[in-house]
């Protein structure tokens, strides 16, 4: 949508002041606050006249607004300079998807602030996920607001935003898909939210592999849920925590349970399996070298290789035999 000339109706904080923006912003993160440089007197110029001009020649040199009134992009300049942001922040902005107006720019990064993340956090959101930026102010309210119903409150929700931006502009349908597999898979409601608050990362994988991940430590570990949400399993792909568990297992370090849940030794425990560096890994647990620990993985991913090989060659072969079936009859 073309953005109107009155930049003011999209944004709530433009003209507003330094203080209004930093008040807004910490009553949205609950409270509380952060000495980030927003107190400055908003009477003050907040740039100067060779920021407008650059501005203008990135406008001119896209193609993009380049007939903007220049009293029109200084309000613009003016309110991002207000909520804290330095020239060079600016002239970076202006950078992330040229094509859209300054004033739908401004709207969303407003939103982001009233969010309550800062300046720099706002222009690393943004270079990590320039997306975010095609999102009107509604979409990014109304994700927010869901986000916060899966558990992902104030706090969580910034961290959300600063560590995984694309999560904002995945479809919802992605993100209810992953929330209902865990469901499937027999997660009560509190530790799905727990999973989310620790490991939001799920949100960006697919259902059926986070699926196969949550089988295979249940299954072929004999971990049961409250351990693997307590241990982080989610953090860890599926790859590395294979390398891990399989190789202890063929150093006799680790034995799958029995129907009744019962090892003839003593497993480690899932969070010393998964939440030490693999440094720490090999030298107090496996007590292997990094050596021996690559030509494993080596050989390892070999195996299922030949293993994939062999279920295919099988798979083919079954069709064929039903294709011959079918002609015969």
């Amino acid at each position: 949508a073309q953005a109107g000339p009155h930049a003011a109706s999209f944004c709530p904080l433009l003209n507003s002041g330094c203080r209004l923006v930093f008040v807004a912003a910490s009553e949205w993160s609950g409270g509380s606050s952060s000495s980030t440089g927003w107190e400055q007197d908003s009477d003050e110029p907040a740039h100067n006249g060779q920021l407008l001009e650059a501005v203008h020649l990135v406008l001119a040199v896209q193609q993009r607004h380049a007939n903007i009134e220049s009293s029109e992009l200084e309000k613009v300049l003016d309110s991002f300079s207000n909520m804290g942001f330095s020239n060079a922040q600016i002239m970076e902005l202006f950078s992330l998807q040229p094509k859209f107006a300054p004033e739908m720019r401004l709207m969303v990064v407003c939103e982001l602030i009233l969010l309550g993340l800062d300046p720099d956090s706002t222009l690393m959101v943004l270079q990590r996920s320039p997306e975010v930026l095609r999102m009107t102010a509604q979409q990014l309210r109304h994700r927010a607001d869901c986000l916060r119903k899966l558990g992902l409150g104030e706090g969580n929700l910034q961290r959300v935003l600063r560590r995984y931006p694309t999560i904002f502009t995945l479809p919802w349908k992605k993100i209810d898909a992953v929330v209902r597999m865990f469901k499937t898979c027999l997660f009560p409601v509190a530790q799905v939210t727990e999973i989310l608050q620790s490991c939001p990362n799920v949100l960006l994988e697919e259902p059926q592999d986070l699926e196969y991940k949550f089988q295979y430590a249940y299954f072929r570990m004999g971990i049961d849920h409250r351990v693997m949400v307590k241990s982080g399993l989610f953090r860890m792909s599926l790859a590395e925590l294979k390398n891990r568990h399989i190789f202890l297992e063929r150093l006799g370090l680790y034995q799958t349970p029995d129907k009744k849940g019962q090892t003839q030794i003593v497993n480690p425990k899932l969070k010393e399996i998964i939440r030490v560096s693999q440094k720490d890994f090999l030298a107090k647990m496996a007590h292997s070298s990094l050596e021996e620990f690559e030509v494993f993985r080596k050989l390892l991913a070999r195996e299922e290789e030949e293993d994939q090989a062999r279920v295919s060659e099988e798979t083919d072969s079954d069709s064929d035999g039903e294709e011959e079936r079918s002609e015969i009859e």
